[in-house]
């Protein structure tokens, strides 16, 4: 096993088990390691400080994986952190009403590159690693083992990939192809989930939670759901009885999805109103209309992707919900999510306190959100913390 040293005083993150070692704060590799090689990382003074993959074509060049020096990487290895993570989601899939969550997450489970979401019957694999790509036969295998789905469908096809000099990869793993619509339950809601041309994994399973509170809010409300998607915050709303909920994306896929879980949950559609349309024009043609809402939802794609890209991401968000304030009754409530890891929630408090202030709109924090428990976040790990969310009453 090839050897890396880090440059001096180079360790401490590591020796905090932080899992990322950036290209800068390397030394000397003492060889020559295919990408997505396990390497041992030392500190300067050769103190053993953790396993990890390396990439030279990554700014982030070693991904921890074990920080015991007498572990073995290998399939066992693998296999019980995968058993770990599975256990670890064991009080969500007991429940009667759910059959869908993510199983693996990447990082927050040490297994850096892999995120795996359970869909009822079938698995969705993203691998966003050089080293997992290297592991993927021996994942199939330890995830058919545990689990026996009837397919396992990989949807390897983020940006992540790129970076680390890896192709995108789509397509059907192992078993079955999974149906155009997989039918699952979240909440007692019933969705169709289209795992081969769904966004993402095939759904956001990291907001049930949200959807769940701030449905209690919404019995007799006229609700505005924007980027709804599949219609998770539009379903759970009109499932405890939301007077109208009118949900817009720009895509048509999203919302032919919506219009057929509006059907599997039975709701009367007279109540819903779908558009198709770039959600920030659509919120400036409601103004021009003088229409308002009791309840918007903002629920926007990842805006900063990277901190270079955070100035850019505010302006954005501000402006979303500036519009969004404007929209609403007085004492109405904004549901507003970012889902940008470079945006921290104390920044994201800032950008929703200049929304109100050219809104000319008080607010008032009634409520915080976080990703669900399927989505831990280590503590050595505070990136990992990409999703929050605020409920704010704009008065």
């Amino acid at each position: 096993m090839i050897d890396v040293v880090l440059k001096k005083g180079k360790e401490k993150a590591a020796l905090q088990r932080h899992p990322w070692i950036f290209s800068g704060a390397i030394d000397k590799v003492k060889g020559t390691p295919v990408n997505g090689e396990v390497v041992k990382a030392y500190a300067a003074d050769q103190t053993f400080l953790a396993y990890g993959y390396y990439n030279n074509q990554s700014r982030v060049a070693i991904r921890l994986l074990e920080w015991e020096e007498d572990q073995i990487i290998n399939k066992e290895w693998y296999h019980q952190k995968i058993k770990n993570a599975i256990a670890a989601r064991a009080h969500v899939l007991n429940h009667q009403d759910t059959d869908t969550c993510r199983l693996v997450f990447s990082e927050a489970d040490y297994l850096p590159g892999l995120i795996v979401d359970k869909y009822a019957d079938f698995l969705s694999l993203q691998i966003l690693s050089a080293g997992m790509e290297n592991a993927k036969a021996e994942i199939i295998e330890i995830l058919r083992e545990e689990l026996n789905p009837l397919g396992i469908f990989d949807k390897s096809d983020a940006n992540a990939r790129t970076h680390e000099n890896l192709e995108v990869s789509q397509g059907l793993l192992w078993g079955e192809n999974p149906p155009e619509f997989v039918e699952v339950k979240e909440n007692g809601v019933r969705y169709q989930i289209n795992i081969a041309d769904g966004q993402k994994s095939g759904f956001y399973c990291d907001q049930r939670d949200n959807r769940e509170i701030l449905a209690a809010y919404t019995k007799g409300k006229n609700v505005l759901d924007c980027f709804s998607y599949s219609g998770g915050f539009t379903l759970n709303s009109l499932k405890v009885g939301a007077a109208h909920v009118t949900s817009v994306d720009s895509s048509a896929l999203a919302l032919e999805t919506l219009s057929h879980n509006l059907g599997l949950n039975g709701f009367d559609t007279a109540q819903q109103t779908s558009i198709q349309s770039d959600v920030n024009k659509q919120l400036r043609i409601f103004k021009e209309e003088g229409r308002k809402f009791d309840i918007i939802v903002l629920d926007p794609p990842k805006y900063a992707p990277s901190r270079s890209a955070l100035d850019r991401a505010a302006r954005a968000y501000k402006d979303l919900n500036r519009l969004g304030m404007l929209l609403l009754e007085s004492g109405g409530l904004l549901a507003t999510y970012s889902c940008s890891g470079a945006v921290d929630l104390e920044t994201f408090k800032q950008i929703i306190a200049w929304a109100a202030l050219d809104a000319g709109k008080e607010v008032q924090i009634i409520k915080q959100f976080h990703q669900p428990e399927d989505h831990p976040v280590r503590i050595s790990f505070p990136e990992g913390e990409y999703l929050k969310g605020l409920l704010v009453r704009v008065l």
